[in-house]
């Protein structure tokens, strides 16, 4: 739809300079921060479909379905749930997001939406209603060109490597029948345990009834449930698994002795109901247990913390968890977290760590945290993750690298990832990459760091991919 005339490229919204306010900014970016290859460490990226390299039919299937950050506005916005994940056509349902796009001026979904149309489909029109027909129109047809397969998407945007993140009942068929060589895209998966942690969740029991089956082991005793994980994380690390991932509202940290963990299993294996004080007891074992396997493997281990999930009680009935009820939680978090790192490192048994902070007040309990456990046996060992979630938009990245930056060292920073399920997420790391080349270039121009491009050009580098090649090991 682009012509590529001087005056519309002149117009365009998407820049080569968006979000870089200076000379400096602009340098830095285009010099030291996009070449570089992109590592996407953390994603909930569907593997059966890079396997098969799908191939999208339209641009509702890749950009609108499971994308709870749209439906979110959508729904504030007053589109009826039949366009969002309801039985409206495919069309409908893009016309309806097209409507609300004008709208979420401000909001990073407008960022976004431009950056993937332009980036992916060189299409500069602002998306609204009025645009909405030929740009779906469009981009339908370029998605069937086989330089557009899922794929085919991850290569235009220099993916290097992607790290799905899988429960530990996965086959890992996917993993095991991918052959990368061809484009050079390498895959590897992160393992997700966390239904074999929430005791207090309805279907704990079901769920360990499964990962018997899968694991071979009989889970009756807590020390079952312990082979039957370890049998698991052995499965993971055959099939090259090198990290973990942990969605918790908070890390949990009470004294509990072997004997009350075991009556604790029992006793919820039995069909009982738990006190508040056996369930953080069970919690604290089971992580204490988890973090020292990991740390034996050399394993990564992320804590993603601070979400209060599925508010909408009404909602999560009629459509499930992850479909846009959730919000950001004020848990307290700093004692248990020491308490838990502590205890882990008093033993030598804390492993790489990587903490996402979800609630911007406990950026600097963070930042201040890690440093702590970092005992200098290796660079940014503990590390502040990315902004991510709600934060992982300007405002929220700013903040969560000032805090980085002040209490810690910025140039440890492994950097962004996407968190994403779209194919089409891949321009956030884009945006990550100039709100940081924007962050060091208007503190150059203000003399607050030296305007020597060696010096920071290389700080910009390491964060958008060195230190993540480095720290991951892939």
């Amino acid at each position: 739809m682009s012509t590529g005339t001087a005056a519309q490229v002149k117009n365009t919204f998407i820049k080569d300079s968006f979000l870089l306010e200076n000379k400096y900014a602009e340098e830095l970016y285009h010099t030291y921060a996009a070449p570089q290859p992109i590592i996407d460490y953390h994603n909930h990226l569907p593997p059966a479909e890079i396997v098969a390299d799908r191939q999208f039919e339209n641009i509702s299937r890749v950009w609108l379905n499971g994308d709870h950050y749209k439906w979110r506005a959508m729904r504030t916005l007053g589109v009826n749930e039949r366009f969002i994940t309801g039985d409206a056509s495919d069309e409908e349902k893009f016309m309806a997001w097209a409507k609300t796009v004008p709208h979420t001026l401000r909001n990073p979904l407008y960022h976004w939406t431009h950056l993937e149309l332009k980036r992916y489909f060189d299409i500069d029109e602002l998306l609204n209603e009025h645009s909405g027909p030929e740009i779906y129109k469009e981009v339908n047809r370029q998605l069937q060109l086989k330089e557009n397969s899922c794929r085919g998407l991850l290569t235009q945007m220099n993916v290097e490597t992607v790290c799905t993140t899988e429960d530990p009942l996965d086959t890992l068929k996917h993993h095991q029948a991918y052959d990368g060589a061809n484009d050079g895209l390498k895959m590897s998966t992160a393992f997700r345990p966390d239904k074999a942690i929430l005791i207090e969740a309805e279907d704990f029991n079901s769920y360990l009834d499964k990962l018997a089956e899968v694991s071979g082991v009989s889970i009756v005793l807590y020390a079952d449930l312990q082979e039957a994980l370890r049998q698991r994380i052995d499965f993971f690390h055959k099939n090259g698994c090198r990290l973990c991932d942990h969605g918790l509202n908070q890390i949990s940290w009470t004294a509990f002795t072997a004997s009350e963990i075991q009556e604790i299993f029992k006793k919820r294996r039995g069909g009982a109901s738990l006190s508040s004080v056996e369930i953080e007891k069970f919690k604290t074992a089971i992580l204490l247990f988890l973090g020292e396997t990991y740390h034996e493997l050399g394993w990564v281990q992320q804590f993603h913390l601070g979400a209060l999930r599925n508010n909408n009680k009404r909602m999560l009935a009629q459509l499930g968890p992850d479909t846009g009820w959730d919000s950001i939680g004020d848990y307290s978090q700093a004692e248990a977290l020491s308490g838990f790192l502590n205890a882990l490192d008093s033993n030598d048994k804390l492993t790489k760590t990587i903490i996402y902070n979800l609630n911007p007040s406990d950026n600097e309990v963070m930042a201040t945290m890690i440093g702590n456990f970092n005992d200098g046996s290796v660079k940014g060992k503990v590390q502040l993750g990315s902004g991510w979630w709600f934060l992982d938009q300007k405002d929220g990245m700013e903040k969560q690298m000032n805090a980085l930056s002040n209490m810690g060292l910025i140039g440890c920073f492994v950097g962004m990832l996407t968190d994403s399920r779209s194919f089409l997420s891949f321009p956030r790391h884009e945006y990550f990459r100039r709100v940081l080349c924007n962050l060091f270039g208007k503190e150059i121009a203000s003399g607050e760091i030296p305007n020597d491009m060696d010096l920071v050009g290389q700080t910009i580098a390491n964060i958008s991919y060195h230190n993540a090649k480095e720290y991951f090991n892939f």
